[in-house]
């Protein structure tokens, strides 16, 4: 028996077993019920998730002799949420070629999280192509909405531009935004079709949102949106127009640095009369709030 490869199917079994305890059900679509005593995911329902049999997931965590696909890893990669390095040493564990290297990844690293607050008092966030606000300035923080105060799981861009209402209010072409980041999701989501994250982000929108099953059945679909002025009316400082500016953070159009640069001398003002506002509240105390210790980018007044 080679020892090497016992070895290394030890390490994928320890593996897996700790990726699968650290996901919330909640965060996959699952509610999580009063019984559940994993920590996590059941086996099970990595299993269901991943489109591959029970007892075969089971064996892989037990460390058994089994071959294992790149399209299956890539399947458990991805309901395990995991990032870039995480991915790398699933397939390097496993001894199978990445087909997708450069997959996507959801974290965010303390030097990008650096540059948006260097880059006050222009708003700035990083986003994934799921529209989920992975991390945020603190100008950003207060353009459409206090997102300090919203709960972790709801900092989605489109999720809040559907439901929550002062955020609607803030968007002053609405109707225009919502039909472009529909037809968007719906171009990107092909390639993201049997994902757990994206499918659950869909099913939500869908239940919660008349307006957009609407816009959703029309069959749209369109790749960018392209850099152009956008409008946003701030509830302290009033209309503000800027130009929406992305850079990729990746050789895929998926994670993306978002900045909004204002587009006159007026809405410079307004931006930084908001900056000047949201620092004097950070110098009376820390703030706490429903997203505050959360990595996904909630309450980020650190760099």
């Amino acid at each position: 028996m080679d020892a090497g490869a016992d070895i290394r199917r030890r390490e994928l079994a320890a593996f897996l077993r700790s990726r699968r305890e650290r996901i919330p059900p909640e965060r996959v679509g699952l509610t999580r019920g009063r019984r559940r005593r994993t920590p996590g995911l059941r086996r099970e329902e990595v299993a269901h998730l991943s489109s591959v049999g029970v007892t075969w997931y089971t064996w892989l965590e037990q460390a058994r002799p089994i071959q294992v696909s790149a399209a299956v890893l890539d399947a458990i990669a991805r309901v395990l949420l995991l990032d870039a390095n995480e991915r790398a040493h699933l397939f390097t564990l496993a001894g199978v070629a990445d087909p997708a290297p450069d997959t996507e990844s959801a974290t965010v690293p303390a030097a990008l999280r650096a540059m948006l607050r260097q880059l006050e008092p222009i708003p700035a966030c990083v986003q994934n192509g799921r529209y989920d606000l992975l991390a945020y300035n603190r100008t950003y923080g207060r353009l459409l909405c206090d997102l300090d105060a919203i709960p972790a799981e709801d900092h989605n861009c489109m999720l809040l531009a559907f439901t929550h209402e002062q955020w609607r209010a803030a968007l002053v072409d609405r109707e225009e935004t919502i039909r472009v980041m529909t037809a968007n999701y719906r171009a990107h989501m092909a390639e993201h079709i049997a994902e757990p994250a994206w499918k659950h982000l869909l099913k939500r929108l869908q239940r919660e949102s008349a307006e957009f099953r609407e816009l959703w059945e029309r069959h749209e679909v369109i790749r960018s949106g392209g850099n152009k002025v956008k409008r946003f009316r701030n509830e302290h400082v009033g209309l503000v127009h800027v130009e929406g500016t992305r850079l990729w953070l990746g050789p895929q159009q998926g994670s993306r640095l978002v900045a909004y640069v204002p587009a006159d001398e007026e809405s410079r003002e307004r931006l930084e009369k908001l900056h000047a506002l949201v620092t004097a509240e950070e110098a009376v105390g820390p703030r706490v709030g429903p997203g505050d210790g959360v990595g996904s980018g909630a309450g980020q007044w650190a760099p």
